[in-house]
């Protein structure tokens, strides 16, 4: 397994409880390093000033399972490298995330139906399978990651299913219920895979220091070794996959700066959107010139990453520290009027101010306008103050909006390992939809004390990176099969969001999960049970 996230983690877990010997490869760190990780607070804060961090921050990053991946941004003129917020050690960007887990629509399976032949989508067929084959697998997930929530009322397809209670709202979120519901919407309680210990603090964005959190490595990586005799090398950066025409013979890996060659009778990648593609490309040989499974020259491309901006409402019921807390959604405006949208959820507590002063002052003077840096930078007490107030007296909810892809966005690899570098660019069509969501939630808004925060456009805010390995029947027009199996090789598998052929609307762990079980059960032939939280091994 190349990577220890929601995809690579849970195939390993069932192939290794299926009786298959595992070997886990992580670049990041899975044991505490002598001075411990860094729990409880954003990376950032660790740094001095809590300013955006560079690659020169590499050792305090691993320490805060934070990736060291360095992006290249070539969208702007002038193109500028930045480290994505992503994870990086045990269990991947799930040790980081919100812990939402939703499944997706059944019509997200169906991207042909759900968008117009006119909106500059690359899309040749739909999803090689549908929700009903992946429902099963979505159930074991849910029951894999201990997730608790409500389903959402707007979907009879899963008007049987049920999950385990949440616990009781906060204050201010009854009252933001209660706004919603007065513009006629459905909230629902957002689906967590968490375990609600006593004072939860709803780690998103950083490691959970009270065990928590089900992330990937609590919920499949430390059983998966403990119980069903996986194996686990950390500090393994995977370089290149040595292949022939129809099978990877080899994964070369720097461990402790010495290179070494590994050998698996299957190799699964499972690097997430960004590094899976880069690893294929910097696999290139005589037998796959233009990148390993890349025979289609779509590996890299088709990029999406989920177009997110956030809104800020004040309550009367003061969130305070409780505002960290990921309690409601709604799919209201998944599909409006023959136009599909995407879905709101609560989007929890925002970084610190100091954090959030450092990367606004960051993107200002990389958007060329260095004086209202400067000004930003005299300002910095007043500007913090007033991020610190917004923080903590408002409630935060994130629009996600469906991206299209398009064959143009996409994601290449440096010549030096660990650097890649992506274009994106937001289509017409899609902007079209954002400015959509925006009118709608302007009006669900009106007559609150509430601030539109945009995002969607910039990359460097890049959330939910998919399509960049795409899954399809059609050989010429994806990378990988229905299985998550690459084209023409017998044994190479990738399953994380990369495999995505649409980005839905909504978080994408659940899917990768559900994908996960399914490639496991295809290649052992076996259906199987999954421990959820309390049962016994």
């Amino acid at each position: 397994m190349v990577g220890t996230g929601v995809g690579g983690g849970t195939v390993g877990y069932a192939l290794a409880k299926s009786g298959w010997k595992v070997l886990f490869c992580e670049q990041g760190r899975c044991t505490p390093p002598d001075d411990g990780f860094l729990e409880g607070a954003y990376a950032e804060t660790f740094l001095p000033g809590a300013r955006v961090p560079t690659a020169a921050d590499r050792a305090t990053l691993l320490r805060a399972g934070r990736s060291v991946m360095t992006v290249t941004d070539t969208l702007e003129s002038s193109s500028r490298d930045f480290i994505p917020f992503i994870g990086g050690g045990a269990g991947g960007s799930s040790a980081l995330y919100g812990m939402a887990m939703e499944r997706f629509f059944p019509d997200d399976f169906l991207p042909l139906k759900e968008h117009p032949p006119d909106c500059g989508a690359s899309w040749r067929e739909d999803w090689p399978i549908g929700y009903g084959e992946l429902e099963p697998f979505y159930a074991l997930a849910e029951r894999l990651y201990g997730v608790r929530g409500e389903r959402d009322p707007r979907r009879p397809d899963m008007a049987r299913s049920v999950l385990p209670v949440p616990p009781p709202e906060s204050r201010h979120a009854e009252e933001l219920k209660r706004i919603l519901e007065a513009r006629g919407l459905a909230p629902y309680r957002l689906p967590l895979a968490c375990d609600w210990v006593p004072d939860c603090d709803n780690c998103q964005g950083f490691l959970c220091p009270r065990n928590c959190k089900r992330d990937s490595a609590k919920a499949c990586l430390v059983p998966a070794i403990q119980d069903w005799g996986a194996a686990l090398i950390e500090g393994c950066e995977v370089v290149s996959l040595v292949a022939d025409r129809r099978a990877v013979k080899g994964v070369r890996c720097r461990i402790s700066d010495q290179l070494v060659e590994l050998r698996a009778r299957n190799v699964v990648v499972a690097a997430g959107g960004l590094g899976s593609p880069a690893l294929l490309l910097r696999s290139a040989n005589e037998h796959w010139p233009d990148g390993l499974a890349n025979k289609s020259g779509l590996v890299g491309r088709n990029m999406m990453r989920h177009l997110i901006d956030l809104y800020a409402i004040k309550t009367r019921a003061n969130p305070g520290s409780l505002n960290g807390r990921k309690e409601l959604a709604f799919s209201d405006f998944y599909h409006v009027n023959g136009m599909k949208l995407g879905g709101v959820q609560s989007f929890g507590r925002l970084p610190p101010a100091s954090v959030m002063f450092s990367a606004l002052r960051t993107d200002v003077v990389a958007g060329s306008w260095p004086w209202l840096g400067a000004l930003l930078a005299a300002a910095k007490l007043p500007v913090t103050a007033a991020l610190e107030r917004m923080a903590s007296r408002y409630v935060f909810l994130a629009a996600t909006v469906e991206d299209v892809p398009q064959v143009t966005n996409r994601v290449t690899a440096k010549e030096r390992s660990g650097h890649v570098s992506v274009h994106y660019r937001v289509s017409p069509y899609d902007r079209k939809r954002v400015d959509e969501m925006r009118t709608r939630l302007r009006h669900v808004f009106a007559g609150q004390t509430w601030r539109e925060i945009r995002q969607s456009h910039n990359n460097q805010r890049i959330a939910h990176v998919c399509g960049t390995c795409r899954l399809g029947s059609e050989p010429l027009s994806s990378v990988v099969n229905g299985d998550c199996k690459g084209h023409d090789l017998d044994n190479l598998f990738v399953v994380d969001a990369s495999v995505f052929p649409s980005s839905g609307g909504t978080n994408p762990s659940l899917t990768i999960a559900a994908l996960a079980l399914r490639m496991a059960s295809r290649l052992t032939g076996e259906s199987f049970s999954v421990a959820g939280p309390g049962d016994e091994s």
